[in-house]
């Protein structure tokens, strides 16, 4: 039924203005008559939603391969909706709300969405049946014209109660994927982000001469339902929890676009339809990210940029994008582990022991002779963009990536060619993740005693790894926000965005975001030469601001007051009679001006060389592993052995010791045998 369809029928009726009052006191008193049925709902909160959360993890992590038959139960707990209702709020209002301080009324339409939800009564993007809105939404007026109805079913803006629906699917969904997914991948993932993969490939992909990048964020826009729905059937049997996947995947296709597009997209809007007068927020309205943020956001690197949005499912949408693509991350471990195959008469091989991670340790190459005395292979995945390298011949890339393409055809039915799919020498550069992956030629000084006894030094040649933030693309980007203009000799711009701010606060602002920045490039072997750019352009561009802020001309006389790092008062030249600025700080009168960061390149910090483990997984997973462990009676009694075939003796002996001396003897017989007391300590 079309949306013309819809309104006739509401208008159409016995009487236009009756229908519609129906409408509207449907969707103001629908909570009421829910309250009236639940008398008590604070009475359905029984258990904690994170005990409840964390039970679900282990139980996963415990079988990691068991697929979960019965959710529902989850979804029927109240306790959870309340939670889901918190972080939507969070969302909404940037403000988590108390449990305490929900309403009866608000716990009443929570109960009538759970129920919907359970009963298969709940439609995704519903705009006429809403059981739960936001605190910041109005109510609705009585009446109703034509014209907003039409705005109400036509508005872009999903309903607030499809963000609870998808913050408890993404409670109870992620739990069960996360033990499956492969550690290859480090997107939209608890424990893992851009720095992981940057110290990955630090600490792994040395050595490497072909690299290939693939680039498959196709499945962002053209994944078929099928194809995700059947990748989740494998872990998740409960018909209702595929029923509410499903009815969300069937909604129409987005794709989320980076800030700066977004940003851009919005600029040419205001162009086109004339400047408009800026809106005063009320209290209670989240208030928009900082101007620091929103810079930032525009410097994430293209892997990082999109986020895929499949139908209604919202934040559900990394994850089920991850669920589809962990069939390469599995594939490609499948190949790294033939790759390891060894040659029977051309090499020797060793095998390390087990760490008790999820993953055991690769087995190590030991060559001896022959060809195969290279071949080597890793694979990382980043979202929808992937990077492996080869040691071996350049046939054995072309290899890799035929199967990828072919695999990617004939499952997800993307079709790729070789532009997507690029291999590259180590030796040209491969940039990923905004970093370039390159090899350094190093001359150690390699000192050794000759047959003589003779101490002899020699310059050696040698080739290290390289990651470094490439200083073009960061110009690049800085052109885009606006900050530079020109190529080949960029010359700084005004930071206009914080023309109206004063001195103290946009100072403050451009220190969030060199320190962000600062952090971003942590890993980077520049690290030092890329931070003093980017803090030399955003200096640069705030000296010209205070110029034409206050009257002064050029950038040189704005350094000259206010020093190299902009810490000095400003004021207007032609105000003389003004108060001086210490005294007006000393009255509370004006903010202390903090300096910009990373004026001197002593000040900016080196790159961090941190080790990074082979096989390392995040501190969750190590803790969850380590509990499960403890949980097993076989581990805990082979504990107990070890200690005491080892004469070690356990804290909780000790103190039982005593309380059995004390009760029995009426002393402590330790006291008499301090020696052996001392040699247990």
């Amino acid at each position: 039924m079309s949306l013309g369809t819809n309104v006739k029928h509401l208008t159409c009726a016995s009487s236009p203005g009756a229908a519609i009052r129906r409408f509207c006191h449907h969707l103001n008193h629908r909570s009421s008559s829910a309250a009236a049925v639940q008398q008590d709902p604070y009475s359905q909160l029984k258990e904690d939603p994170v005990q409840v959360l964390s039970d679900l993890w282990v139980k996963a992590f415990a079988q990691p391969q068991k697929p979960f038959l019965k959710l529902t139960g989850f979804l029927s707990k109240l306790d959870l909706w309340v939670l889901a209702y918190q972080r939507a709020c969070a969302h909404a209002t940037g403000s988590f709300l108390s449990k305490n301080a929900l309403p009866s009324h608000t716990l009443s339409n929570l109960i009538s969405l759970k129920d919907a939800v359970v009963h298969n009564q709940f439609r995704w993007n519903s705009k006429l049946q809403q059981y739960v809105r936001s605190p910041n939404d109005k109510p609705i007026p009585k009446l109703l014209s034509k014209s907003k109805i039409y705005s109400m079913l036509k508005s872009e803006t999903p309903p607030f109660q499809d963000l609870v629906v998808q913050e408890v699917l993404l409670m109870i969904v992620e739990p069960v994927f996360e033990p499956r997914f492969s550690s290859k991948s480090h997107a939209f993932r608890p424990g893992r982000n851009p720095h992981t993969v940057i110290r990955t490939i630090r600490s792994n992909f040395a050595g490497y001469l072909w690299f290939i990048r693939g680039d498959i964020s196709e499945i962002f826009e053209n994944a078929d339902e099928k194809v995700v729905l059947g990748c989740v059937e494998k872990a998740i049997k409960d018909k209702k929890v595929l029923d509410l996947i499903k009815s969300g995947l069937k909604g129409p296709r987005e794709f989320c676009m980076s800030a700066a597009d977004k940003g851009e997209k919005l600029n040419a809007r205001k162009r086109k339809r004339g400047q408009t007068k800026k809106r005063i927020l009320r209290d209670d309205e989240p208030k928009p990210d900082p101007y620091w943020l929103r810079t930032f956001f525009g410097f994430a690197p293209e892997e990082a940029s999109k986020v895929p949005s499949y139908g209604y499912c919202g934040i559900l949408s990394p994850l089920l994008m991850n669920v589809c693509l962990n069939e390469l991350d599995h594939l490609m471990e499948n190949k790294i582990v033939e790759f390891f195959r060894p040659c029977e008469s051309d090499s020797i091989w060793k095998y390390k022991i087990d760490d008790g991670c999820h993953n055991p340790s690769w087995p190590e190459f030991v060559p001896s002779s022959g060809k195969e005395k290279t071949r080597k292979m890793d694979y990382l995945r980043f979202a929808g963009h992937f990077i492996i390298g080869v040691r071996g011949p350049r046939e054995e890339a072309v290899g890799i990536r035929k199967e990828i393409i072919e695999f990617c055809e004939k499952r997800f039915g993307i079709r790729l060619d070789n532009s997507k799919v690029e291999i590259e020498h180590i030796s040209r550069g491969i940039q990923f993740l905004d970093h370039f992956i390159c090899r350094r030629v190093i001359h150690p000084t390699l000192r050794y005693t000759s047959s003589g006894g003779k101490i002899v030094s020699e310059k050696g040649v040698g080739t290290l790894l390289s990651v470094t933030a490439s200083v073009q693309t960061c110009i690049r980007q800085f052109r885009r926000m606006a900050f530079l203009k020109g190529d080949r000799d960029p010359e700084p711009l005004p930071c206009t965005p914080m023309l109206y701010s004063g001195q103290a606060h946009t100072n403050s602002q451009m220190n969030k975001l060199l320190e962000t920045m600062a952090d971003w490039y942590r890993y980077a072997d520049n690290r030092k030469k890329i931070v003093g750019f980017c803090a030399y352009v955003v200096r640069s561009s705030l000296a010209k601001l205070y110029a034409a802020r206050y009257r002064l001309k050029s950038r040189a006389k704005v350094y000259s007051i206010a020093s190299r790092n902009l810490s000095r008062p400003l004021r207007e030249s032609s105000n003389n009679r003004a108060p001086e600025y210490s005294d007006l700080l000393r009255m509370g009168l004006v903010d202390a001006i903090e300096g910009v960061q990373f004026s001197h390149m002593s000040l900016i910090p080196s790159c961090d060389y941190t080790p990074f483990p082979r096989n390392w997984v995040p501190r969750h997973e190590e803790l969850l592993r380590e509990y499960i462990s403890l949980q097993d009676p076989k581990f805990f009694c082979g504990l107990i052995k070890a200690v005491n075939r080892q004469d070690l003796c356990l804290p909780q002996d000790d103190v039982s010791k005593i309380v059995w001396d004390y009760k029995i003897l009426g002393f402590w017989s330790g006291r008499f045998n301090g020696h052996k007391v001392t040699e247990n300590a």
